[in-house]
């Protein structure tokens, strides 16, 4: 005896995780990730500075990430870069999983810091 499909739909077997394809994430979003990490450890910004930006090259699922920024001055320049290095390291492999191999920080301006009586 043969039966009419009832409208009731199969579910599919499971799928062995190796065989379910894989997850490409942009390097445009990596980029985008890294630039708000930095601008997560820098704080606010000095007054005209440009937000931090960042590019990226991802290769075999690990990161090449160069950041560029704008820092006030007089501060601890090397200090506030590598805690910038830490952070996009931290924070691109956590929200994406992918290994950071090197973080490139780019100081492209230094604002100085206004004294108060000048004009």
């Amino acid at each position: 005896m043969t039966t009419a499909s009832s409208g009731t739909r199969r579910h599919p077997t499971a799928v062995a995780p190796g065989e379910r394809g894989a997850v490409r994430i942009a390097d445009r979003v990596v980029a985008k990730i890294a630039a708000q990490a930095a601008r997560e450890v820098l704080g606010p910004l000095p007054k005209d500075a440009v937000a931090p930006h960042a590019t990226v090259a991802v290769h075999h699922g690990t990161a090449r990430v160069r950041v560029h920024l704008e820092l006030d001055y007089p501060s601890d320049i090397g200090a506030r870069c590598a805690a910038v290095r830490r952070h996009v390291v931290e924070r691109v492999g956590a929200l994406v999983d992918m290994e950071v191999r090197e973080v490139a920080v780019y100081v492209e301006r230094l604002h100085p810091a206004q004294t108060q009586g000048r004009t």
